[in-house]
Parts: C-alpha cells; structure tokens; sequence
C-alpha cells in the first residue's frame, strides 16, 4: 500500500508499443504518486527509455492509456502537451546544452519560453537554480569549458527552472565518476525529500538507484518483472532479478541473442556482399 499520497500523479494503464511485429512496451501497468523516486532499471532494450518517452509525450502508444495529473495525454495534441509540460523537468542523458549558448542562456530557456519575467527577474532565477546544483558564478561559461558532471548539473538547473511538480532523468549518472554520481544523486534526494518534487529515473546504475529509489520497478521484454522498495527488490527471488543487479555474466539473460529472436521483423542480412566485402551497417 503506497503511504506518500492518495491519488497517484502518473498513471499507466495496459501501454502497448510495437514496432513491426515486436512489443516494446507489452501491455504494462503502473502508477507513480507524489513525493516518491520511482526508479526504472532493466537491461539494454528492455523498453526503459522508450516508456519514459512515452510518459513525457515524445511517443504515441499502439494502444492504452497515460494520465498525468489526472489528465489523458496519449491522444492530445502538441499545444496542450504543452501545458502538462510546464508541469514538469526533465533532464537528458547527455545534459543536451545547446554549444552556441553561455551555461545561463541554457537554463533560461524555459523562462524565455513560457514565461513572461523580465530579463531582471529571468536573471535572478538563472542564479537560483545554479546556486542549488552548486554552480554558483559559472553563468557566463560555455557548455565546452565545463566538465561532464557540471553540464549534467547545468542540464537539472535547466529542469528546475520552471519550479516543476515532476522531474524525469534519463541515465543522469551515465558516464560519470563515483564522485560526480553521489553529487548527482544527492541533489535528487534533495529534491524529493526537502521539496516534495516526485521523480521518475531511468537508470542502470545499481548503486545510484538504490541510493535515491523510494521504489523501483525493473523490466524486461517490455513488461515489468519485479517492483518494490529498494530492499524487496535486493531479496527478490526472480533470477534475472538477481543478475541484473549483481551484475553476473552468466544468469537468465544470455550473452548470445538471436537476431530472430530479438527483432523479428528484421531479415537477416548476409554478412558478405556479391562483391565480397562487408556490410558496415547494422539493418
């Protein structure tokens, strides 16, 4: 039973996603209520990242239903996609910062976007939220003079601009050094636990999603195959389970996938052309 609130902020009913002949996201169910992590784990392929695309919108189901706020979005258009939006941050993999523009360029353009604040008061919110990431001074500088961990930083300042209910992160942590990663983190907890914001984090990193998870859910095939705190998921007793987060090489997930297997709908190409040479391209 969910104790953090009563009424849940998203809610995924029966999401069906193909592409050709394969599911990617199989007739999944779930519900994210305020105030908590929710963490979303699963191996390569397994449809993490394309459920949070569908959540945010960026995606159309084949069929069933997503609530935010109590609001269907699956079949609005972009204009009222729009106003869910303002409602929540999100924050990309690789930070996304535009290269042309100052770090403070970065994170105002949200308040340029959708609010009317002078430059003054646009200004002052810049300040703010790079003060929280621990980015105090650094408006001026360019995306290419700052390191991974503070482009990542930057990106969630850009994310908070907008003072969102919701925050979605996309592998935040990838490619950073166990330091950068607690610092990452530690600003999520923050988040969550000082400001009450709920958070949705796609990951595969075991020791950050344990860190910040008030819940997890982990998928495979498209489907959720384990769910629960951070300590039901440690005990879980589902095999894949277990490799997945122990990070063992032998276990149900083989080192060896078929092609028809994987994607069914794709013909196998042959190795060698007429001409003897090799394909250098993946179908």
């Amino acid at each position: 039973m969910n104790t953090t609130a009563d009424q849940p902020v998203i809610e995924v009913a029966d999401l069906y996603r193909t592409f050709g002949k394969r599911a990617v996201i199989n007739h999944l169910s779930l519900e994210i209520y305020r105030g908590e992590t929710l963490v979303i784990m699963g191996g390569s392929g397994c449809g993490k990242s394309t459920l949070l695309r569908h959540i945010i919108g960026v995606m159309k189901p084949t069929s069933g239903s997503i609530k935010i706020f109590g609001e269907e979005t699956t079949a609005m258009n972009e204009r009222e996609l729009t106003g869910i939006r303002r409602r929540f941050g999100m924050l990309f993999q690789s930070g996304a910062l535009l290269a042309s523009l100052t770090v403070g360029e970065n994170v105002a353009l949200p308040l340029i976007e959708h609010t009317k604040l002078t430059p003054d008061e646009i200004e002052q919110v810049v300040k703010d939220k790079l003060e929280i990431v621990g980015l105090k001074g650094f408006e001026r500088m360019k995306p290419a003079e700052i390191s991974g961990g503070m482009k990542k930083r930057v990106g969630l300042a850009r994310a908070l601009a907008l003072d969102p209910e919701l925050l979605f992160s996309d592998e935040p942590t990838s490619g950073l050094d166990p330091i950068m990663t607690a610092v990452v983190d530690r600003l999520t907890l923050d988040l969550t636990r000082k400001r009450g914001m709920t958070a949705v984090v796609v990951t595969h990193d075991m020791t950050s999603a344990f860190r910040i998870a008030t819940r997890m859910i982990m998928l495979g095939r498209g489907s959720i195959i384990a769910q629960g705190t951070p300590d039901e998921i440690r005990n879980c007793d589902n095999p894949e389970v277990q490799q997945f987060i122990n990070g063992e090489a032998d276990g149900p997930v083989p080192l060896n996938i078929s092609q028809d297997e994987d994607h069914p709908h794709i013909a196998p190409r042959p190795l060698v052309t007429a001409r003897g040479r090799f394909h250098n391209k993946t179908p």
